[in-house]
């Protein structure tokens, strides 16, 4: 049998540790408590002792009731319980197990958006593509300061004995079949083609003629930085 009652908070105790509930929670509940003067959910207490109880459902209740009393001794000194007899204490456990399931399984679950999951996902790799994309920015620089150093100490090397004797002169002046065999004797592969895609590139040129061995590169198709580096080092030696 299961006796209602008004009992003492301070004659109760609960098994379950303060800590596993919301302080904010309880300090809120226990302000509602004071305002309507008890709780609508009564415990459900076993006897331990005389006048002693635990707590067998409404740990929460019992601890903001406790916070209640420690806010208002006067108005909350007592909450209401419903007392069991220790032969129906396990069949109440049972059915407050019970009741607990009911309540879990009728709980509306809000299916968590697909956006929502993806977000940090996509988050992370768009700071990895950001990283990479960084990473190859900066060996390109690095790749290009590199290409122009190479040119500037080629520059340095070269002869500067007549203008005949200069590479850029020579792409500026020699004829097709010119260029092709210069280009032969240096060694270089397709030099037939490419004499005549350097002749045809400078002759579009303003004053027909190109300015630097960038020109020149930029100019000229499929003229990559190892071949014009070959020309210049093979021709400023003859």
């Amino acid at each position: 049998m299961m006796n209602f009652s008004l009992v003492d908070v301070k004659s109760i105790t609960s098994n379950e540790p303060r800590s596993n509930f919301s302080e904010a929670d309880l300090e809120n509940l226990a302000d509602i408590i004071i305002q309507t003067g008890g709780i609508i959910r009564p415990l459900v207490v076993k006897v331990t002792g005389v006048e002693n109880y635990t707590v067998v459902d409404g740990h929460f209740e019992y601890y903001a009731a406790v916070r209640a009393r420690e806010k208002n001794p006067r108005q909350a000194e007592m909450v209401n319980a419903f007392v069991i007899a220790p032969k129906l204490e396990d069949l109440v456990v049972k059915q407050v197990a019970s009741l607990k399931g009911i309540d879990s399984s009728s709980k509306i679950v809000t299916p968590q958006p697909e956006t929502t999951k993806l977000e940090p996902r996509l988050v992370n790799l768009e700071l990895r593509f950001e990283k990479q994309f960084n990473e190859l920015k900066s060996e390109f620089i690095q790749e290009r300061q590199r290409i122009e150093n190479q040119f500037k100490q080629l520059e340095k090397l070269i002869p500067q004995k007549s203008e005949q004797s200069n590479p850029l002169s020579l792409l500026n002046s020699l004829d097709k079949d010119e260029l092709s065999i210069k280009l032969q004797r240096a060694r270089i592969p397709g030099a037939e083609k490419l004499a005549k895609g350097i002749f045809d590139a400078r002759r579009k040129k303003p004053k027909q003629e190109f300015e630097d061995y960038r020109d020149v590169m930029k100019s000229v198709q499929r003229l990559g930085v190892q071949t014009i580096l070959t020309i210049i080092d093979e021709w400023s030696r003859s």
